[in-house]
């Protein structure tokens, strides 16, 4: 079957054509798709999207007229997609679930730790041969309340580690795992609890119009005062200039994202020859207490493995007419 695969990353582009094995014909593309780009796609049955690509109702109502019937995510969310367009328009669209819960729950774990021992100011200290210690202090995991706001796959594996450093693990979600709770001794408790009470919180839940700005200032100013908050999940969990505000004034005293709100455009590409337009991001870029990764928390051998077995077997499924458990219903 003929694919436009838009957003093809040089990372993911050996891994893509292995687990393809020359089953369907794949037109690995560069451009993101868009208004702009969605010619690009003509002749194709299956177009293939990341997250940072447009699938909105205009671009799906010319991939449509163009011969597109199924719309194949290298991801596992999909809000980027207007999914009540391609059931009126019949392309079927599906996903790939999971990839690798250890990979980005490791990830979290990695800018925890790094933003709490200042790895980043300490590395770059010493490669300046500046080996004082001044300003460096960081906190014992141990005893630390750590708030983990849901406990699907990834959450699940994050409360996991966090109970190997002896941390007392407060979570919230609306399904309690009952596996954490007798293994782990996980306390699942109310929204605000967890917030008064965690001194580090990490955030992995989808994002929906429930949890879109999860994190503003009316919930910041129930944390504790210089709450570490980590968000690898989607940018508009938290609100980002309700953050900044309260970066300022030491109401959070760590913040670690691999996410962002208005990441499109700017994550995953070089854009160290340009002036950054975004204000927003480049404010946070001069707090020495924020660590800020490009969407990377998912980047490993294994995951870009399972995203590309999944993404041709859902390939595989659509032109034998298979059913689909990765199919998004709406």
């Amino acid at each position: 079957m003929k694919t436009a695969v838009f957003s093809t990353y040089k990372f993911e582009r050996d891994y893509l054509i292995s687990s393809n094995n020359n089953k369907h014909e794949l037109k690995l593309l560069e451009p993101h798709l868009s208004m702009d780009t969605v010619a690009l796609a003509t002749g194709c049955e299956g177009v293939s999207i990341f997250v940072s690509d447009d699938a909105s109702a205009p671009v799906l109502e010319k991939l449509c007229k163009l011969g597109t019937k199924v719309l194949v995510l290298r991801s596992a969310g999909y809000n980027h997609v207007d999914l009540t367009a391609a059931k009126r328009l019949n392309i079927q669209v599906v996903r790939v679930p999971e990839y690798s819960p250890y990979a980005v729950a490791e990830h979290t774990v990695a800018l925890i730790l790094a933003l709490n021992r200042k790895l980043i100011r300490a590395h770059n200290r010493v490669m300046e041969q500046n080996f004082a210690l001044d300003g460096l202090v960081g906190f014992d995991m141990n005893e630390k309340t750590v708030g983990i706001i849901g406990t699907g796959k990834i959450g699940s594996v994050v409360t996991k580690i966090m109970n190997g450093f002896g941390c007392r693990i407060l979570v919230h979600d609306k399904m309690e795992n009952t596996e954490l709770k007798s293994i782990y001794d996980v306390i699942y408790t109310d929204y605000e609890t967890l917030l008064k009470e965690s001194d580090i919180i990490t955030l992995h839940v989808p994002l929906t119009a429930e949890t879109r700005y999860l994190i503003d200032k009316t919930c910041i100013s129930k944390m504790k005062r210089g709450v570490m908050l980590i968000n690898t999940s989607r940018g508009a969990l938290i609100n980002t200039r309700d953050v900044i505000e309260s970066l300022k004034t030491g109401q959070i005293g760590y913040l670690g994202i691999d996410v962002y709100e208005e990441e499109s455009g700017l994550f995953f590409e070089d854009r160290s020859g340009d002036i950054l337009q975004d204000d927003v991001i480049a404010r946070l870029m001069t707090f020495s207490n924020v660590l800020i990764t490009s969407h990377q928390a998912f980047l490993t051998d294994t995951a870009l493995k399972n995203i590309a077995d999944t993404t041709i077997y859902n390939l595989d499924c659509f032109a034998n007419s298979s059913d689909n458990e990765n199919a998004i219903k709406v």
